[in-house]
């Protein structure tokens, strides 16, 4: 019999038995993750995020965990929900709080229940399945929502009474390139030479690009990237960010192995940084800032060097986050990310199912259009 805990911070089950089962290959489902955003603040009851992680047992032994949270707002989840919540203030009930299992201020998918062993599974998520919903109701929440699992898992879901919704992104693929000549060598000739002058107007500016892995990053560009971090969000939302300068600094002591910085500078002074995380398999794009605009810095800071890092490095994905269509013709195919949802009420949940059945119709033919901008060769090129 599958036996289910939630514990509200995540040093209650510690790094052995969490790093035991979720793995430390994905970064994001890491203890070390994990607890830097909760021991740094980022993460609390007062912000919105209550830890509320989900350990299985089996005759005592762990066998299950997920990162989950108790959520008072819908920011910093980029599966949009707004509109739901606002259906139901309208018909003056309370959408929040809401029972979350993702990765905060992270959309990148990936495992969210992690098992010791794969034969376990499905015990863990038909154990889940029943629960949730009845701990939902029983804390008086609204719903519960799984955020950026991989199709065969948010299928899973479905399966056991959990409605998906899908979404785009835009990734990269290694098609054995070989290198970054081989990768442009796919492109159409029109969009080849675009590519080209990009990079070269970069180079024209005197930037210089230097790629750090790990331990070769200083405590100065740590403290360079979280300036431009705050500035970047500063721009964009009018608030210093999400994250704390404490949990990059506990990231870099605890898994520097999973971080690759990208920092471009200006006759020797620094002027823009990008943060990345990998594993075995896949680069993941996360953080962007600059001190300064420069032509084109952007794509070759963010997505060029992160190409070349993959080929380099045998990597054969390349996640560069959320949003952004102009990645396409920059040769990141459009691609579909998946979430589950369970809403306790029925009309709610009646109305939601329809709504995301037509949205997964327009999200079909969106990436259809889309996949249709991509810059590579065509039989007439």
């Amino acid at each position: 019999m599958v036996e289910l805990e939630f514990i509200s911070a995540i040093a209650e089950l510690g790094l052995e038995q969490w790093n035991c089962v979720a793995g430390v290959d994905y970064p994001f489902t890491r203890y070390e993750f994990l607890h830097a955003l909760e021991a740094s603040g980022a993460v609390t009851a007062e912000k919105g995020w209550q830890a509320h992680h989900v350990v299985a047992r089996r005759e005592g032994r762990v066998i299950g965990v997920m990162p989950m949270y108790i959520k008072t707002h819908s920011y910093g989840e980029y599966v949009f929900d707004w509109s739901w919540a606002d259906a139901y203030q309208r018909h003056g009930r309370s959408y929040y709080p809401k029972l979350l299992a993702a990765i905060p201020f992270t959309p990148a998918t990936g495992p969210r229940l992690c098992v010791a062993d794969e034969a376990e599974r499905e015990g863990v998520m038909q154990a889940l399945a029943r629960a949730l919903p009845e701990h939902a109701a029983d804390l008086g929440m609204s719903s519960v929502h799984i955020l950026f699992s991989k199709a065969d898992k948010a299928a899973a879901w479905q399966d056991h009474g959990f409605m998906q919704r899908v979404g785009p992104q835009y990734h990269w693929f290694d098609r054995d390139y070989g290198d970054f000549e081989g990768f442009l060598a796919s492109f159409s000739s029109r969009k080849r030479k675009s590519l080209r002058k990009e990079r070269r107007v970069v180079a024209e500016q005197g930037l210089d690009l230097r790629v750090l892995v790990g331990s070769e990053i200083s405590a100065v560009q740590w403290r360079f990237f979280f300036h431009c971090y705050q500035l970047t969000y500063a721009k964009r939302s009018g608030h210093g960010g999400y994250l704390p300068e404490a949990f990059f600094t506990q990231l870099a002591a605890t898994m520097p192995e999973h971080l690759v910085m990208v920092v471009a500078s200006h006759q020797g002074e620094p002027v823009a940084v990008a943060l990345n995380f990998r594993d075995q398999h896949t680069l993941y794009g996360r953080y962007w800032g600059c001190v300064r605009e420069y032509e084109f810095l952007h794509f070759e800071a963010c997505y060029y060097q992160g190409i070349e890092y993959c080929l380099r490095e045998g990597l054969r994905h390349f996640d560069p986050g959320a949003q952004g269509e102009h990645k396409i013709q920059r040769g990141f195919t459009p691609i579909v990310t998946y979430s589950n949802h369970w809403l306790a009420d029925k009309a709610f949940s009646e109305a939601v199912a329809r709504f995301l059945d037509e949205e997964k119709l327009h999200i079909a033919q969106y990436i259809r259009e889309a996949s249709a901008m991509l810059p590579f060769k065509r039989g007439d090129d």
